[in-house]
């Protein structure tokens, strides 16, 4: 399964300024795991579109209890 996330970016006109937020939103959320999948441009905006694997939830095992915070330890 996957999951994803939509960033939307004002651009400025100023190509350096651009460069260097998209440079740092892409490696800002490649260290999280996130994979950009599309990319759009509208005039002065752009849809970035990311994704990344999601883990299957595991089931708990034989011996896991719930926690309960009234019970003694």
């Amino acid at each position: 399964m996957k999951e994803y996330q939509v960033v939307i970016v004002r651009l400025t006109r100023h190509v350096r300024d651009d460069e260097d937020a998209l440079t740092d939103l892409l490696n800002e959320r490649s260290r999280a795991g996130w994979r950009p999948s599309m990319l759009s441009q509208d005039g002065d905006r752009m849809t970035v579109i990311f994704e990344r694997a999601t883990q299957p939830a595991t089931p708990p095992s034989a011996d896991a209890r719930p926690l309960d915070s009234t019970s003694p330890e």
